[in-house]
């Protein structure tokens, strides 16, 4: 008989002999088990008693262990599934166990100690997938999910939307503003997804060169082109099993994002200089801080890309709308430099904490890090006093917690001039107010450095334009 509170265990077989005969293992082995004759009845029992585990022949009428698992996929049924194969289909067996992460797979006819070791280590994945759903679900009650730190409604609603989707394969959209923690969240959908175990690789697409972009996605042969000197697998082969993060996709150029959505469509890349497509099997997320209905409005981002990854979309919202969140995110920032650097800051002066509260951060969050941490290196230990705070131009991260204006903070304007002139005296204001310093103007700004390299390419070749137009007359 099974014991009280014993684990359960779904077995799928339309042979009735091979059902009873497990059943009865798994009576001895002190399992509660419940039969099913194909998969279709299978997905009813588990909506009715959901399993520990489950274990599944793969050829049976109606609905097949494929269909089976497939469709516990699609409802984001994470219970571990064991395969059944009989003599000549175990390279099916472990196809299923690959493409569609089965548990593992029994070869028949089933031996009983082999089974109950594996019955056991999967009840134990189990047991480990339902305490970490349920401590990701405490701690984001109590402000904190991964890596994301924060209590305020807007940052529930994030976990919130987080947890949903991450169980599923979904492509997911992240967008917000420079420095809010897009890839903080990638990550924790990651960790929280059944691809956790695999890779996680995230690619800027604003940082790479469009010469470089296509064989860092995709990947390349040996002479593919002048300095491949060897096979180089792309971020895509490389993430097989896992999840994408294409960071600043409104940046990619709109050559490779063609590319992009063929490989998103197929689920194959074809490396530069190969003949062979591969197949892949990654979830795809990508992250964005323009709005991305501009960016498809102005040709920044292909319209049938935006689709295809808008799947789910997450927006993150900015430092200054969740100010509430400034203690624990400090508190956090600390814990981790503390270990970085080996500080000993223990508490930040209720004075700077309020100057904080009251800062515009453009940078958000990561401009929030640069201030504190170079305040945690002056100040070495204790705690961190408004003295720590630099003005400095040279210091780590410029801030506005200084309060110090531009040097010329305002612009006259007056009405008459076109849109494109007043973007060319601010762009210019800003610039003089960081010493040029093209990193921190972007950020004052609101836009990529990229972004802003082709503005300033814009403004040059205008005022080229306008020289000449002025000599000829």
């Amino acid at each position: 008989m099974a014991k009280k509170n014993s684990a359960r265990v779904l077995v799928v077989d339309d042979d009735a002999a091979q059902r009873s005969l497990i059943a009865d293992m798994l009576e001895t082995f002190g399992f509660e088990p419940i039969t099913a004759s194909d998969g279709q009845d299978a997905i009813h029992a588990q909506a009715r008693t959901p399993a520990d585990v489950i274990i599944t022949d793969l050829m049976m009428p109606r609905l097949d262990g494929f269909g089976l698992l497939r469709a516990l996929e699609q409802r984001s049924d994470r219970t571990p599934t064991i395969v059944l194969t009989a003599f000549g289909s175990i390279d099916k067996a472990i196809s299923v166990v690959h493409d569609l992460k089965a548990f593992w797979f029994l070869e028949k006819p089933v031996q009983s100690a082999v089974l109950r070791a594996l019955l056991e280590r999967a009840i134990a994945q189990k047991r480990l997938i339902n305490e970490t759903a349920l401590l990701n679900r405490q701690l984001s009650h109590q402000g904190v999910l991964c890596d994301l730190v924060g209590s305020t409604p807007a940052m529930r609603q994030v976990y919130s939307l987080i947890s949903q989707v991450a169980p599923t394969s979904a492509a997911v959209l992240i967008t917000g503003e420079s420095g809010t923690g897009k890839e903080l969240a990638a990550r924790a959908i990651h960790r929280m997804s059944p691809r956790a175990a695999g890779p996680f690789i995230a690619i800027n697409c604003a940082a790479l060169p469009e010469t470089l972009m296509e064989s860092e996605l995709f990947g390349h042969e040996k002479g593919a082109f002048t300095g491949a000197v060897a096979r180089h697998p792309g971020c895509f082969e490389q993430a097989h099993g896992g999840t994408v993060l294409l960071d600043e996709i409104g940046d990619m150029p709109i050559a490779t994002q063609a590319k992009l959505l063929r490989v998103l469509e197929e689920s194959s890349v074809r490396r530069l200089g190969a003949k062979n497509y591969i197949s892949v099997d990654v979830r795809v997320i990508a992250a964005t801080n323009r709005n991305p209905f501009n960016a498809v409005r102005e040709k920044h981002l292909r319209e049938d890309l935006y689709y295809r990854l808008n799947v789910f979309q997450i927006e993150l919202p900015s430092l200054r709308d969740r100010i509430d969140d400034i203690p624990a995110i400090c508190a956090a920032i600390i814990a981790n430099l503390n270990e970085k650097h080996g500080c000993r800051i223990a508490a930040i002066d209720p004075e700077v904490l309020e100057r904080f509260r009251n800062d515009p951060w453009p940078g958000n969050i990561r401009q929030l890090r640069n201030v504190l941490e170079r305040a945690m290196i002056i100040a070495g230990q204790g705690s961190i006093t408004m003295k720590h705070l630099s003005c400095d131009r040279a210091g780590v991260s410029e801030t506005t917690v200084c309060k110090q204006p531009f040097q010329d903070d305002r612009l006259r304007i007056r009405v008459g001039p076109p849109i494109r002139e007043i973007e060319e005296a601010y762009i210019d204001m800003v610039l003089k107010h960081t010493n040029g310093n093209r990193t921190k103007a972007a950020t004052i700004l609101g836009i990529s450095v990229r972004t802003l390299h082709t503005r300033l390419a814009e403004l040059a070749e205008r005022s080229s334009k306008a020289l000449i137009n002025a000599a000829a007359n």
